[in-house]
């Protein structure tokens, strides 16, 4: 496909079902191609599938774990997302992030970890890097002082741009080059920009991380994750890997993402439209102390949201000046918002943040005021915002 394309018109075009070549007719949609077994004409056809299997730039299939036809067509458009030249799928995001870690890391080896990652990953390494001989440091994501905790045995860099909870934009350019003076893998978590509106390849990063259970699939209807590059040798790694975990995801949870795809544009356009006119709301009440929120002007890092993004979506965070049972209060009186801990999809959801698990969090600030997080979704603005000044009315009272 010409690389002259713009991504909203790449995106309706990649992945497609090839015509058939006796009826030359095609569908729109790629099938759900669902199977185990996978057969073979002969002897021969099965011996080039097996010899073609070990090489990641030939995509080849004996049984049905690998996937097929929808499963590629999927492959085809995050590696369109994210400009990469493989994309291997992983059951879950946090399956996706084991994944990278676990292909590029080896027993005695040491990772740098952004103290604003995702919160499992430190779950992650408690539970098995450490066990696996892998240690790790969490720290602030910055050049300076992830050079503070460099060990003749680091060999990763591994961030979440922007950091979970609190939004916070890193610098990944000068990430990149602090990670090609030391020699080290740098490797993120894209999920906020799911490679529609921040590419972290193109930043100078070796492999993107994207949960396809948030904006990719964007209905809040199956889970999914996806790792990226374009490094021959890491392509390998992750390769052989993806292979001898037994990732594999469903046919129906393949295409169904795929479906989701077709319309991200749109959505995350409108999700990111809405979330500053609810900022700009929150902005007005007395209850808001901070914004979290790259697109939002007051941001600190809305001047890299500006260099490296080419867009926004429906995620902030909002910090209250709210007593724990007045911000419980708050919380349980909205009626727009669900209660869950996922975003992404049409629906706005809201979660209350136990401030405990910021301590580690370099960029969170001490403080008594309370943290909410909410996804704006596809609901009237006019809507939301009426529901959001009820429930402080309502918090005010309690």
């Amino acid at each position: 496909m010409s690389s002259d394309l713009a991504l909203d018109t790449a995106l309706q075009h990649t992945g497609l079902a090839p015509f058939d070549p006796h009826t030359d007719a095609a569908p729109v949609a790629v099938p759900i191609m669902r199977t185990s077994t996978v057969r073979f004409r002969n002897l021969d056809a099965l011996d080039r599938a097996q010899a073609d299997k070990a090489d990641p730039e030939k995509r080849s299939v004996t049984y049905g774990r690998s996937g097929m036809d929808t499963h590629a067509a999927l492959e085809q458009v995050f590696c369109q997302l994210e400009s990469a030249t493989q994309a291997l799928l992983a059951p879950s995001g946090m399956a996706a992030i084991t994944l990278g870690l676990l292909a590029l890391l080896d027993s005695g080896d040491h990772v740098l970890i952004a103290d604003s990652a995702y919160g499992p990953v430190r779950y992650l390494e408690k539970t098995v890097l450490r066990r696996m001989g892998i240690q790790a440091t969490f720290c602030a994501p910055t050049p300076e002082e992830m050079a503070r905790h460099l060990q003749d045995n680091t060999r990763m860099v591994y961030v979440e741009s922007p950091g979970s909870l609190l939004m916070q934009m890193l610098d990944m350019p000068a990430l990149a080059e602090f990670g090609r003076q030391h020699n080290l893998l740098l490797v993120t978590d894209n999920t906020w920009g799911s490679g529609y509106i921040y590419r972290p390849l193109e930043l100078g990063f070796d492999v993107s991380i994207v949960a396809g259970t948030k904006y990719v699939a964007g209905h809040s209807d199956l889970m999914l994750g996806a790792v990226m590059s374009t490094d021959p040798a890491i392509n390998k790694r992750l390769h052989d890997n993806h292979y001898a975990l037994g990732f594999s995801i469903s046919a129906d949870d393949a295409w169904l993402a795929l479906r989701g795809a077709r319309t991200l544009p749109i959505r995350m356009r409108e999700s990111a439209a809405n979330a500053l006119a609810v900022c700009q709301f929150l902005d007005s009440r007395p209850e808001v102390s901070r914004i979290y929120h790259p697109a939002w002007p007051q941001d600190p890092g809305h001047a890299l949201w500006q260099r490296d993004c080419t867009g926004s979506n429906g995620m902030l965070s909002v910090q209250l000046r709210l007593n724990n049972a007045q911000a419980r209060v708050f919380v349980d009186a909205l009626t727009l918002f669900g209660i869950g801990f996922s975003w992404g999809g049409f629906e706005s959801l809201v979660q209350l943040v136990d401030t405990s698990f910021l301590g580690g969090h370099s960029y969170w600030e001490q403080s008594q005021d309370s943290l909410v997080r909410l996804h704006i979704g596809l609901e009237s603005t006019k809507d939301l915002c009426a529901d959001l000044a009820q429930a402080f009315e309502k918090a005010a009272q309690a």
